[in-house]
């Protein structure tokens, strides 16, 4: 099948960054919580990375990039006060408080399922891909990334005439937007139109809705009507679901840790939503009415995956992927091959009528520990024939470019890193040159990636 013959979704995977590391900052992240302060290895991290988007890319998939965020982060700690050589700010923040230091440095932007939510032009009223980069304000090493993100998806999505890349949403705790991890696109075809299922955690301005007691809901409402305003959507075919606070508290911080949906296809939980019978069969009668196909949904109980093993198999943080023969795989972690109770429900998935045939399972040890599994890894983008050549090519997968990052990573990347080596003034300098390559790699301009200054 010819790359550019039909409308097909390309995963935008992030290269994980050179300063990969555990520092513990995301707050309601049970994984990340459980593996503070332990020794990562960003060059394996980022070789895991590149050996999913290879298989997958061998298999027919379409593949492509995203690059990481510069780091450390100067102009936040110049923000806070601090100043002189790119050194001595380290030093000094590191002898304030080592936790901000950790936040100029983080690399949480590898999981670009955060970086946008995306509508394809089919369902867009003036039949261009709208992109709108999540601002992330709930967490501060999160919030400084938008406006990178925001200037490298402008450089890959360049052309006007297919693609709007928005600014983010206005920071602030009204309309924090967490990006693709709350949203879940059901089609029947890739280039037909679609129903868009937009989760949310809390009404910012409603303060009627139920709110989980121990960890933060970080999507509102209002950010979601938000985006499918500037999107142009249908509003009839954007639905706007409550995560379920009992799911939030357990530690589904996003809501692709409790669903997973493609196509035709829907994957969750019990506990996923607030009122989730009758949003089920909400969403059964909108596919019936546009998209004139069957709706497969598979729903685990809680009885048999209770939320703490959803939570650290990470099932439904597993990609649903179609097969150039139609019938879909499923892209999951390692951790649910050890999972006893997730392999059963792989197995009854796979005995049932759901149009899944495969199960494929990939070591993502680095990412894991940080509660990032495979969807987290991948942005989702529904192109055209059109479209799929007018994005920037350079960030487009192919064995020659896996070849060369997988070298560029070996040279560049360190093997160990804890939260102690932050303070050492060579990781600035390494950190910025495997960046300055990386730009050559990706035949990006020179100061898009690596922001050094």
């Amino acid at each position: 099948m010819s790359d550019t013959a039909i409308s097909r979704e390309f995963n935008f995977d992030g290269l994980v960054g050179p300063t990969h590391n555990y520092a513990g900052l995301s707050h309601g992240n049970v994984a990340s919580a459980k593996h503070q302060g332990q020794i990562a290895n960003p060059r394996a991290a980022v070789l895991e990375g590149l050996a999913k988007m290879r298989q997958l890319y061998d298999w027919g998939f379409g593949q492509a990039v995203l690059p990481p965020l510069s780091r450390p982060h100067l102009g936040l700690l110049f923000q806070l006060g601090f100043r002189g050589t790119p050194a001595a700010m380290i030093e000094s923040a590191w002898r304030a408080d080592p936790i901000l230091l950790a936040v100029a440095y983080s690399a949480s932007a590898m999981w670009t399922a955060n970086a946008a939510t995306v509508a394809p032009s089919g369902d867009c009223a003036d039949k261009r891909v709208h992109i709108t980069p999540a601002n992330l304000s709930s967490l501060l090493h999160r919030s400084i990334e938008a406006a990178e993100t925001t200037a490298h998806l402008r450089a890959i999505f360049a052309n006007r005439q297919h693609f709007e890349v928005h600014d983010p949403l206005p920071a602030g705790g009204a309309l924090s937007d967490e990006g693709a991890a709350n949203h879940t696109r059901l089609c029947a075809e890739y280039g037909s139109p679609g129903i868009q299922i937009f989760a949310y955690g809390r009404s910012a301005l409603n303060s009627q809705t139920t709110q989980p007691r121990r960890y933060p809901a970080r999507q509102t409402r209002e950010s979601c009507d938000a985006i499918i305003r500037r999107h142009q959507l249908n509003a009839d075919h954007g639905l706007m679901w409550q995560q379920n606070p009992e799911a939030i508290d357990a530690g589904v911080f996003h809501n692709d840790v409790i669903s997973v949906g493609n196509q035709n296809v829907f994957l969750v939980h019990e506990m996923a939503f607030v009122d989730q019978e009758r949003r089920l069969s909400e969403l059964r009668e909108v596919y019936a009415n546009l998209c004139e196909g069957e709706l497969h949904l598979f729903e685990v109980s809680l009885t048999e995956l209770p939320l703490a093993d959803a939570v650290q198999s990470y099932l439904f943080n597993s990609q649903l992927v179609t097969n150039e023969n139609g019938r879909m795989s499923l892209i999951c972690p390692r951790e649910c091959q050890e999972s006893p109770l997730a392999q059963a429900v792989i197995e009854r998935l796979l005995e049932s009528s759901i149009p899944i045939d495969r199960v494929h399972y990939f070591d993502l040890r680095q990412s894991m520990r940080n509660g990032g599994g495979p969807a987290c890894l991948r942005l989702r983008v529904v192109l055209d024939p059109s479209e799929q050549i007018a994005f920037h090519q350079g960030v487009r997968f192919t064995p020659e470019l896996h070849d060369k990052l997988q070298s560029w990573a070996g040279r560049y990347y360190r093997e160990s890193l804890n939260i102690e080596d932050l303070r050492d003034p060579k990781l600035i300098d390494e950190s910025w040159l495997a960046l300055e390559k990386l730009e050559q790699i990706l035949d990006m301009p020179a100061g898009s990636i690596c922001q050094a200054s």
